[in-house]
């Protein structure tokens, strides 16, 4: 799913996921407790239609392993239809965006274990040439205290594209290097790019950025620019 690469997609990404754990959520009555109906993998999300109280509802999570007819559990959630998985050729008249779930097993005690909201990032064989115009990913992360809320021009590979999630569109780009494995950059705009291409991008550099839900950035540009 290329829209939820972040999750997603993305998926991704959304205000994607929950604030609380599933503990807490328990003690507050807000857990949903649902009953697997069908699964669909794709990339990088796990779609999953669910009944809750003869309710069928699909939802989509980062990719994890599920089965049909376990018993899942989660809270919160964002809702979005109707949305086009461009991965499945398939749009959903109604979906429900998750970070985190919990799976129960059939034990009396039953035991949880639980599914963060944690998109794999491989880092990639890429080498971008310096530019004067431009900071490296590396420095990037190396001094984001000097960078924080600036506007900053860095240039590098689009490795991820989600497409609307959290009404923005989200660029994942590397350009060879890194910083205590710190390769990736994620991006938010409005502008849309294909996987492979050779940007340049403008934008606002924000620290420790929370979108909820379980999507939490140390390190993310905002309202980016694709000025290449």
């Amino acid at each position: 799913m290329k829209k939820v690469y972040i999750i997603l997609s993305i998926v991704l990404l959304t205000n994607f996921c929950f604030g609380q754990g599933a503990n807490e959520a328990h003690k507050k009555n807000n857990v949903h407790e649902v009953i697997c109906t069908k699964v669909i993998q794709t990339t990088n999300y796990t779609y999953l239609q669910v009944n809750e109280k003869d309710n069928l509802i699909w939802v989509a999570v980062p990719k994890m392993e599920a089965q049909k007819d376990e018993a899942y559990y989660f809270v919160g959630g964002m809702e979005m239809g109707p949305f086009k998985s461009k991965e499945l050729d398939r749009t959903f008249d109604q979906l429900l965006f998750l970070g985190e779930i919990t799976k129960k097993t059939n034990s009396e005690k039953a035991e949880e274990t639980t599914h963060k909201a944690e998109v794999k990032i491989n880092k990639k064989d890429i080498k971008i040439e310096a530019s004067d115009a431009c900071i490296s990913i590396k420095e990037l992360y190396a001094n984001k205290e000097k960078y924080a809320n600036k506007e900053v021009t860095i240039k590098g590979q689009v490795t991820k594209f989600s497409k609307k999630i959290m009404s923005r569109n989200w660029i994942h780009i590397q350009d060879g290097t890194n910083h205590e494995g710190d390769f990736d950059l994620t991006i938010t705009s409005n502008e849309e790019v294909n996987i492979d291409d050779i940007v340049v991008i403008t934008g606002k550099l924000t620290l420790d950025k929370d979108f909820g839900y379980g999507y939490f950035y140390k390190v993310i540009i905002e309202e980016g620019k694709v000025i290449k």
